[in-house]
């Protein structure tokens, strides 16, 4: 999971780059790309996860009661795990375009009115214990998930590259095309 983070954080840069030389096509197909990697990854991911649901638990104790936990937390795990690749990527897309403000209001926003509450909705009232702490983190996830699709879903690329000229001083998207006659 830790390579997968590192891997996706790295499209902050390679977009913020794109978005900085001019090139808003090369921005969105990065975006796109990394998505897509998040999708085989999770997947992935998820499948070895599903693939050890029965014996994962014997990794941590040989306690019958143990091991039963940790089977029982293992597909909430799995499906964190999945989703996690796409929150992060996004984020790398929200960090690239200098979104930060808005990464700050979703992650607050989806930590404290959705997540912690949910958590100990399901924890403590529906008696749901350690997994209903974890549902409510996963929850956050795809709140997570959701908003920033939707707004990168929505993003005028071109606008971006103007902004990030803005930002640095620069003239906004570059011509790349060359005179018929020279």
């Amino acid at each position: 999971m830790c390579v997968v983070t590192c891997m996706f954080g790295q499209n902050s840069t390679r977009i913020s780059n794109e978005l900085g030389a001019g090139y808003p096509n090369a921005a969105y197909v990065a975006v796109l790309v990394t998505l897509m990697m998040a999708f085989t990854c999770g997947v992935v991911e998820f499948g070895l996860i599903i693939s050890v649901w029965k014996v994962w638990g014997k990794a941590f104790s040989n306690v019958h009661q143990v091991v039963s936990y940790v089977s029982s937390m293992t597909p909430v795990l799995a499906i964190a795990v999945f989703v996690d690749a796409f929150q992060t990527t996004l984020q790398g897309v929200a960090r690239g375009c200098g979104w930060q403000k808005l990464g700050a209001y979703v992650n607050l926003g989806s930590f404290y009115l959705v997540g912690i509450p949910l958590s100990a909705l399901l924890a403590f009232v529906f008696h749901m214990n350690g997994q209903g702490l974890f549902l409510g983190l996963v929850t956050t996830l795809i709140v997570q998930v959701v908003c920033f699709l939707f707004v990168t879903w929505r993003t005028d690329w071109e606008k971006e590259v103007n902004k990030a000229a803005i930002r640095v001083g620069g003239t906004g998207v570059q011509d790349n095309t060359l005179p018929l006659l020279v």
